[in-house]
């Protein structure tokens, strides 16, 4: 499993005036699919808070948008590892209607201790980077735009 999908379906909140996605919405759905990334290989995020006060706060966001969603669009929201770091991951997130691409991005996360003050970036556990370096090799290179 090289890839995760999230799938979501744009309900009429989710548009503008223009009847089209808002822009913001894509970056919620990115944030909501990069958690279900996590617990889909074990590490969900209100475990990792909750039993070792780890969290994945966001450092960086990115989204180059390709064609316009619309209500009632049907979306999946693939989720594949591009880079770990000693600290932080990069996740790229990718939008598909059928085979067309919406949108496409990338996000960088930090693996934060929670339990000190000021909360500061620690290293990556080494069975969990294992775990992330073996998805980002078998990562599926879907993106065609």
């Amino acid at each position: 499993m090289g890839k995760h999908s999230y799938f979501l379906k744009v309900n009429w909140g989710d548009t503008d005036a223009a009847g089209i996605v808002f822009f913001p919405n894509f970056y919620k759905w990115i944030d909501t699919a990069g958690h279900e990334f996590f617990g889909s290989i074990g590490y969900p995020s209100s475990k990792l808070y909750t039993e070792e006060k780890i969290g994945l706060p966001l450092l960086e966001t990115h989204c180059e948008f390709k064609s316009p969603a619309f209500f009632e669009d049907e979306i999946e929201l693939v989720t594949k590892v591009l880079e770990v770091g000693n600290k932080v991951i990069r996740l790229s997130h990718e939008f598909y209607r059928g085979d067309t691409l919406l949108a496409k991005g990338y996000v960088v996360r930090a693996w934060t201790n929670f339990a000190v003050e000021p909360i500061k970036a620690v290293p990556i556990p080494d069975s969990i980077r294992q775990v992330l370096e073996g998805l980002m090799e078998s990562a599926d290179q879907r993106v065609k735009g």
